[in-house]
């Protein structure tokens, strides 16, 4: 007899639509789209499960804005239990282009035809260098401050096991398995996207440059949150207060669910 798989309850698929759309990240921000507001409805029945995005502002990035909608359509794909599942990016200059694309499955390439300068695998792997960078700064930051006596060219003999367990060292190996960089205790934290350490000579100028891309990353990221508040009043509410660099996995406990509706039995 073969098995078959029971429909979750409303509450249940309210649950695996947050966890599926938390594993959406903006690409320049590195947060999940949950987490910064992006995603203004979501609306389920028996037959579809629709779900609108909205950005800070209508000239956000076309080719961050469709990989979000795209990874969004994929994530909720996914789920076992949907069935047609639509994606739309409301009120950006390139909506109708976008919104189409997803609607046809035209793929990136497809969509934005002689416009898609950069694959989209090739833009994907440029940010994820980028927040790896900038979790491998916290880490060390983290750890030279642990460390007062030591110089600060000492942070690049700094290997995973010296780390404090916590949130920004999870972060770190979670950006690390994205790059598919080693994980093992003795591997060297400061290190570029192929995995090699530099010179004791080089290292507080790589930290000064991991710092930049820190900062650029986490300032960034609450001038989008400001910036959506002010064009969405009251998504504010939408949006979960979390510390820099924190990704779905560090939700805390009791965080608000996303509104769905309707919502079958």
């Amino acid at each position: 007899m073969t098995a078959t798989l029971e429909r979750p309850t409303a509450h249940g698929r309210a649950e695996q639509v947050r966890a599926a759309l938390g594993t959406v990240l903006d690409p320049e921000l590195d947060e999940p789209i949950t987490d910064l507001g992006f995603v203004r409805s979501v609306a389920l029945d028996d037959e579809e499960l629709r779900v609108h995005l909205r950005l800070p502002t209508s000239f956000c990035s076309p080719n961050f804005a469709y990989l979000m909608a795209s990874d969004a359509k994929d994530a909720l794909t996914a789920l076992p239990w949907t069935g047609r599942v639509v994606v739309e990016l409301d009120d950006h200059h390139d909506s109708d282009l976008v919104n189409r694309g997803l609607a046809a499955d035209a793929g990136y390439r497809g969509t934005f035809g002689h416009e898609a300068e950069t694959d989209l695998e090739e833009l994907r792997e440029t940010f994820r260098r980028k927040a790896h960078t900038a979790a491998a700064e916290r880490c060390l930051t983290g750890w030279l401050r642990a460390h007062p006596d030591e110089p600060e060219g000492a942070a690049g003999g700094v290997v995973l096991g010296d780390l404090a367990p916590g949130r920004e060292r999870d972060a770190l190996l979670r950006r690390r398995a994205a790059l598919g960089l080693p994980a093992d205790d003795g591997a060297l934290v400061l290190v570029d996207h192929t995995g090699r350490g530099f010179p004791a000579d080089e290292v507080p100028l790589r930290l000064r440059r991991a710092r930049s891309t820190r900062i650029s990353v986490d300032g960034n990221a609450h001038f989008c949150r400001g910036l959506l508040r002010t064009r969405y009043p009251g998504s504010g509410e939408d949006q979960v207060d979390r510390p820099e660099g924190a990704e779905a996995a560090d939700v805390p406990a009791g965080a608000r669910l996303l509104m769905i509706t309707p919502v079958g039995g």
